[in-house]
């Protein structure tokens, strides 16, 4: 796979129109505030304009984009672990509200369930895909969606019917 030297400004534009709003939720599911996701969106557009690879088509660009965002998050929320993330707030005003307690819901699961249910349900990617950009197993992706779905439904049922 090539590198190219660096992303022209339009191309950067053209990813941030075509995926912005998805790394976004993305990365505030995962770090729970609008801030940081900010940072972590930002974070990887620039990652994508100096170190992106020339990309064999728009899913290949869309899911290292994913997998970048998504381990963007992971440095951060290492780094930022003392912080408090207070971000339920932030992430409602980003669903509809007849969905609001399943995200709330989905926002308090740990993170390695909420990012593949978030990348299955709500950016409707393939198991092997998520495998893929999460650098695990298909198997493993498919184990964590039944735990998941189990956790999600139990604090779904306990907290908000």
């Amino acid at each position: 796979m090539e590198h190219s030297p660096v992303h022209s400004a339009a191309d950067v534009e053209r990813m941030v129109r075509e995926h912005g709003d998805m790394l976004f939720r993305i990365c505030l599911s995962v770090l729970g505030n609008e801030s940081d996701a900010e940072d972590a969106v930002q974070e990887t557009a620039v990652k994508y304009m100096l170190k992106a690879p020339a990309f064999q088509s728009l899913e290949h660009e869309k899911a290292w984009l994913i997998r970048v965002a998504v381990n963007q998050c992971r440095d951060m929320g290492r780094f930022r672990a003392r912080h408090p993330q207070t971000g339920l707030v932030q992430v409602l005003g980003y669903v509809s509200p007849e969905s609001s307690g399943i995200m709330e819901a989905l926002m308090e699961l740990p993170e390695k369930y909420k990012i593949v249910l978030l990348l299955y349900y709500v950016e409707e990617y393939p198991v092997k895909d998520i495998a893929g950009m999460i650098g695990r197993t298909p198997s493993a992706v498919k184990m964590r969606l039944q735990k998941g779905r189990r956790l999600l439904e139990e604090k779904y049922r306990k907290e908000y019917l």
